[in-house]
């Protein structure tokens, strides 16, 4: 059955092939937006639009890196050559990097992280935000971390990366709201993905770990971030922009 919570809206998800960004595709598709995605893996992103369609939503993709200005500007590019215009965008693609104490971290790891986290959040927003002001404002939201809130051990440039999403967060709201762009962040704690699979194979007991800190005691499901990040971008939140929101199971309560 569609929902109406985004319905008739043009949206944009990045790191959409697979995790947080594929789920995220599906709901907003079941809540009426037609969607458009961005990943580097054409074969996931080209079975997930063909699964979307069959279901008789619509959805398109282009594949990039948003860590290429070129890339992120395709991606906005074909949302308004296909739909005419772009109402919201969910800026979702990133990466965890090593887990390695700061002192022993090797420069490409940082450069990696936060060409994708940061200057690839830059170069979707700059391009979003043009599309916007052209059709009369929109919505965005960012995909943080509890990471950007809190410190966690072994990881600083992810954590760097993840407060820095969220000052882009709060620039962005102050700068555009009175021309009727709203931009937001979710902050997801532990989520069964891409990312934490591996850190959590690389590091036994983590999870473990991880979940005993968070007073739910669980690791997240994709599609509880992907609710989160459609229930800010909706009209429902007309009133909220600059604001970051745990979807954490309460760990940054503690």
């Amino acid at each position: 059955m569609t929902n109406d919570l985004l319905l008739g809206k043009v949206a944009l998800i990045t790191g959409a092939s697979s995790g947080i960004g594929a789920a995220s595709a599906r709901l907003f598709a079941q809540e009426g937006a037609a969607v458009v995605l961005t990943a580097r893996r054409e074969d996931r992103l080209a079975a997930l639009v063909g699964e979307l369609r069959d279901k008789g939503a619509q959805a398109v993709y282009a594949v990039g890196d948003v860590s290429v200005a070129e890339d992120a500007a395709k991606a906005v590019d074909l949302a308004l050559s296909t739909y005419g215009r772009l109402d919201l965008a969910f800026n979702n693609a990133g990466i965890g990097g090593d887990r390695t104490p700061l002192h022993l971290m090797a420069d490409e790891v940082y450069d990696t992280v936060m060409d994708t986290n940061v200057r690839g959040l830059f170069n979707c927003l700059r391009h979003e935000i043009a599309a916007m002001l052209e059709h009369g404002g929109g919505s965005i939201v960012n995909n943080s971390s509890v990471a950007g809130l809190v410190a966690i051990p072994a990881a600083a440039p992810y954590i760097a990366s993840k407060h820095a999403v969220i000052g882009f967060t709060r620039a962005a709201a102050d700068e555009y709201a009175k021309q009727g762009i709203r931009v937001n962040a979710v902050a997801p704690g532990t989520t069964r993905s891409e990312i934490t699979t591996d850190w959590f194979g690389r590091n036994p007991g983590l999870e473990d770990h991880v979940n005993a800190l968070t007073p739910q005691g669980r690791t997240a499901e994709p599609e509880e971030i992907a609710a989160a990040a459609a229930w800010l971008l909706s009209d429902r939140c007309a009133f909220l922009t600059g604001t970051v929101l745990p979807v954490d199971g309460g760990f940054v309560n503690q």
